[in-house]
């Protein structure tokens, strides 16, 4: 597999290696030696799988604590992904990196904890992606997504009433989750 370090600290962009033939292709989506040996050593726990119709925007999500490492793969589709840092000692605090995923490079994205998280579906898609901790409510975390100069390439987005309502990211307090 290929990993291309991004211009954020810890982000990776992973394009694992796909066996093509007549029937098909074969492509190991993950690989716990091959992910430590570049780098990724979380412990995943948790695979979410999702369904995103065109148009969707969800985030900008994250864990407060203990967090989230991620690892996001679309099976079907196309999105737009985008990282934003969290980490207020970081020199790239409130830093964005986004990228193109989808079901035909099969590039990976891997998010560690101390970043939020959000996409724009561009097609009906299907996203799976594998996290380091357990999902928990209350440590579910948000801020607007519109809050961030992030070009989001949807018009007219379908936002759940959660992400409408979230908090602007000034009035969160990422000290007490990220120092």
């Amino acid at each position: 597999m290929i990993v291309e370090e991004s211009i954020l600290e810890g982000l990776k962009i992973i394009q694992p290696k796909k066996f093509e033939d007549s029937r098909g292709f074969f492509m190991e989506s993950y690989q716990k030696l091959r992910y430590m040996a570049q780098g990724i050593s979380s412990q995943f726990v948790q695979d979410n799988f999702v369904f995103s119709q065109k148009d969707t925007l969800r985030g900008m999500h994250f864990q407060s604590s203990p967090g989230q490492d991620k690892l996001i793969t679309v099976l079907k589709g196309k999105i737009f992904d985008v990282a934003v840092d969290i980490r207020p000692n970081s020199p790239t605090f409130k830093q964005f990196y986004y990228l193109i995923l989808d079901d035909k490079e099969h590039k990976q994205f891997f998010i560690p904890h101390g970043f939020a998280h959000g996409y724009a579906a561009l097609e009906d898609s299907y996203i799976l992606y594998k996290v380091s901790n357990i999902f928990e409510a209350k440590t579910e975390k948000g801020f607007q997504f519109d809050d961030i100069a992030i070009p989001w390439p949807v018009k007219n987005p379908i936002i759940s009433e959660r992400d409408i309502n979230s908090p602007h990211f000034e009035e969160l307090d990422f000290k007490k989750w990220f120092s």
